[in-house]
């Protein structure tokens, strides 16, 4: 996968496992900070305040590398962990994974438990709808008027989005573009005579 790609959830999406009467509803939330994480957990927990354990993981960031996972009292590494491995699976990020477990009576064991909250939480991620969102960069650009038609032939060709112009005899321009193509779409427009790159 591509640096500047990533891949998430659109929205929420829920799904529902039973194993020897136990019961695991599994919640996918998209999520961008750990502060909305801790919300979302808090909102769980109070919905589902019956509930015998309210497991969960997250993952966020395009470099996925800001996660954690949480057993709230299972055995260590039997929920947290199996829900994290789903997120890994499908190589996801910016996503919350909740498992509520309503006990059956009937103890799963280690093995039992891992295998249920692995497949809870996969039964909530394929009931998302994954998108695949590219990292962009943002910048903008100022030049003189006679150089606008060399601009817009860039723009043409390399496709960013245009966020904001202003068209005088000075002009300004603000680009969104994937940042991967960043830098060679301001290469491009640098060898434009009186433009120069806003910092």
């Amino acid at each position: 996968m591509a640096g500047d790609s990533y891949r998430t959830i659109r929205a929420a999406s829920e799904g529902c496992y039973t194993e020897k009467r136990s019961r695991f509803l599994s919640f996918a939330v998209p999520v961008s900070s750990v502060e909305e994480v801790k919300e979302r957990v808090e909102a769980f927990r109070k919905r589902y305040h019956d509930a015998r354990h309210v497991c969960w993981a997250y993952m966020l960031g395009a470099e996925r590398k800001n996660f954690r996972s949480v057993d709230d009292g299972e055995p260590s590494s039997t929920a947290g962990k199996p829900i994290l491995g789903q997120i890994n699976a499908h190589e996801l990020t910016d996503i919350l994974i909740v498992v509520v477990r309503y006990f059956g009576g009937i103890e799963l064991g280690t093995s039992g438990l891992i295998a249920a909250y692995r497949t809870a939480a996969a039964e909530a991620v394929a009931a998302a709808v994954i998108e695949e969102c590219t990292v962009d960069e943002d910048f903008t650009v100022v030049f003189d008027y006679p150089s606008l038609n060399g601009v817009m032939r860039v723009v043409k060709e390399m496709h960013p989005r245009m966020l904001a112009q202003q068209i005088e005899m000075t002009c300004e321009m603000t680009f969104r573009i994937r940042k991967g193509d960043a830098e060679s779409l301001k290469n491009r427009l640098l060898k434009i005579e009186t433009l120069r790159i806003k910092r």
